[in-house]
């Protein structure tokens, strides 16, 4: 696969040979209280516990295990909201390659502090009146660094892709999985993963109502473009998917589904709780669609996959004490 094809699930069989080593293969883990609650086998694939906290380090340590010499002394230029910002970061520091990290201003503090920490050079934006994409462009074209965007990206899809490989790999066929759906990176990379070795599941990207432009999108068969959404799951507030990510979605996800602010944090509070993981909002976006439609999900084998659990540790605090979202 070259950094212009879409990727396959040949892809992702590769990418988990050459992540091997530098990617933790999480936990799979289940409850009893929810099983009960949807009266199903519920596996909750843990990507809160890879490097850096999330799933997002698969894809960006793929990507740069492919750079030619010549990239790796020039340098990655990124763009995120954090995330994929740690991902690079982290992953540049462990192959010793230089990089630039462009974060919004409002990014959560733990995800800023992280990213400096990997030794990321970061540099700030205003993500509702500047164009991040753009400054990543005349940074790479005026720096000579390569851009490794956070989701639209062929090397990265692959990545993400893995994580489904290792639940279904672990667990066996699923009746059903839930994928956050932000650019669609994971999403994408998971449903080539889950067609390959469980073609009979059923594939649902979950996404904050605020921004449903993934839900306007596969509805319409075009990609929509939003306004940056004002939601809690900062790592779904993107304005629209990707040119690669869009017909893998197209092509093997059943359906986009959304849930509200104030869902994603009943299910942090509940996973908090009941089954002592710390989820951040966007990775809590796949639990909380399970959780409203479990009436449908009785007898059914279910996978979830919770993408991270990034989160600054004040605004934690605020979500399950229950106090305005705002």
């Amino acid at each position: 696969m070259t950094e212009t094809t879409r990727p396959e699930y040949a892809d992702v069989a590769a990418a988990a040979e050459r992540i091997e080593g530098y990617a933790n293969k999480t936990p799979v883990m289940t409850s009893r209280t929810v099983n009960e609650e949807f009266g199903a086998d519920v596996f909750f694939k843990c990507e809160n516990l890879q490097r850096m906290g999330a799933f997002k380090f698969r894809g960006a340590m793929n990507a740069l295990r492919q750079f030619t010499p010549e990239q790796r002394a020039a340098g990655v230029v990124t763009f995120s909201s954090g995330n994929h910002a740690q991902a690079i970061a982290l992953s540049a520091k462990l192959l010793g390659i230089p990089a630039r990290i462009i974060m919004p201003h409002d990014a959560p503090a733990a995800k800023v502090a992280a990213t400096k920490g990997y030794g990321g050079n970061v540099v700030m934006y205003d993500r509702y009146t500047e164009d991040r994409e753009q400054i990543g462009r005349e940074l790479a074209e005026k720096q000579g660094l390569t851009l490794i965007p956070p989701y639209d990206h062929p090397h990265v899809i692959a990545g993400q892709g893995t994580a489904t490989k290792e639940l279904i790999e672990e667990v066996g066929p699923l009746d059903v999985l839930f994928v956050c759906l932000g650019g669609g990176g994971l999403l994408s990379g998971s449903a080539l993963a889950a067609r390959q070795l469980s073609p009979d599941c059923t594939i649902y990207g979950v996404e904050p109502e605020a921004g449903n432009d993934g839900q306007q999108s596969f509805r319409s068969g075009k990609i929509v473009h939003i306004d940056t959404p004002k939601t809690i799951a900062d790592g779904a507030q993107t304005q629209h998917l990707g040119h690669y990510t869009f017909p893998l979605i197209q092509k093997y996800v059943n359906d986009i589904l959304t849930v509200s602010d104030d869902e994603l944090i009943a299910s942090m509070k509940f996973m908090a709780e009941r089954m002592k993981i710390v989820a951040e909002p966007t990775g809590c976006l796949g639990f909380a669609a399970a959780r409203a439609r479990k009436a449908e999900l009785s007898g059914k084998k279910v996978g979830i996959i919770i993408s991270g659990g990034n989160v600054d540790i004040a605004r934690y605090g605020e979500f399950l004490a229950g106090k305005s979202v705002s």
